[in-house]
């Protein structure tokens, strides 16, 4: 019985570099030396290079940048260029957007100008970088499936910063740049439109987030159990029957009811991963749009129960003339 290998004690077997599959020459070619890291050994493939950049990946990093540094610098500004406070600071700091009196007009760069600059570069940047993706799966020969996961996730994104905004009329109802002050957003958001543990598309989120996360763990500690007998190589076991994926296919069976196969456990992963930010955004383009309240709906299509009367006379405020129904 070999000894048993994990992710931090897996022999790290060096061949020498290899450039990759070959491919047409074009404008681009594959750049820099390859190198070899024994850290990114630890990991995956310690080998670091050779990279194809190309104009889509070029232009990707340039507006990218362009993002990160407007980003930045307001941040910085907003401390009085003061760097101990700005690294101090960093997690409260943001970038906010427009006050609701400019609705979908462009203000001025201080009073949110700068935001919609920095989310038009960021968006084109990823944008770009799905389009170097997909371009390069098709180079390769492969299937576009990392490129749809990735637009998916991009959705949520476009919906959060332009899709929603524009259809309520006013760039004030996107989401700040910044990482405590994007939480606050949520937080508030979820607040303003009657708890979004009600909203039926965020609960299919979650559902699909902590189901891929089960699936996913579920797959790696299946595969890491069989590593000892060469489960991590799923196209010998598969073209070689042996006792690795057998095992694995009777634990599932013994433990699940049923066996997912080397293929479709990725295709159950893919789909549940996918539909966690598909749905999300469902949920998030209706909020505002098309209920008000989440609460009162879900009390009006009994998925949840009404608050009880404790005090006698009190008017629920959506019933009244004009109120949110």
């Amino acid at each position: 019985m070999p000894e048993y290998q994990n992710i931090f004690t897996r022999v790290q077997v060096r061949a020498p570099a290899y450039p990759g599959v070959p491919l047409g020459r074009g404008v681009w070619v594959r750049e820099g030396k390859p190198l070899f890291l024994y850290w990114a050994g630890k990991f995956g493939d310690a080998q670091i290079g050779p990279v194809y950049l190309g104009w889509l990946g070029l232009a990707s990093i340039l507006c990218g940048f362009i993002a990160f540094e407007i980003i930045g610098f307001n941040m910085w500004a907003s401390v009085n260029w003061d760097i101990v406070q700005f690294v101090r600071q960093l997690p409260w700091l943001a970038l906010e957007p427009p006050a609701p009196e400019y609705g979908l007009r462009l203000p001025p760069l201080d009073e949110g100008g700068w935001w919609i600059m920095a989310g038009f570069f960021l968006t084109v940047s990823i944008l770009l970088w799905w389009l170097r993706m997909y371009r390069r799966a098709r180079a390769l020969g492969m299937g576009t499936h990392v490129a749809w996961a990735f637009a998916a996730a991009i959705w949520l994104f476009l919906v959060l910063g332009l899709i929603r905004p524009v259809m309520m009329g006013s760039w004030a109802e996107a989401v700040p740049f910044g990482i405590f002050p994007h939480l606050d957003w949520t937080a508030a958001f979820s607040l303003r439109y009657g708890n979004l543990f009600y909203n039926p598309f965020h609960m299919l989120s979650i559902a699909f987030l902590y189901g891929s996360t089960l699936l996913f763990a579920m797959h790696g500690a299946t595969i890491l159990a069989v590593s000892r007998l060469g489960g991590e190589r799923e196209i010998e076991q598969i073209t070689d029957r042996g006792t690795a994926s057998e095992r694995a296919a009777l634990f599932w069976r013994w433990t699940m009811g049923f066996n997912a196969t080397m293929e479709s456990i990725h295709r159950w992963a893919w789909w549940f991963a996918v539909l966690c930010p598909l749905t999300g955004g469902i949920g998030i383009l209706l909020t505002g749009t098309a209920v008000d309240n989440w609460y009162l709906w879900s009390v009006k299509h009994g998925v949840a129960p009404p608050y009880p009367t404790i005090f006698p006379g009190v008017v629920n405020p959506a019933t009244l003339s004009g109120g949110a129904q």
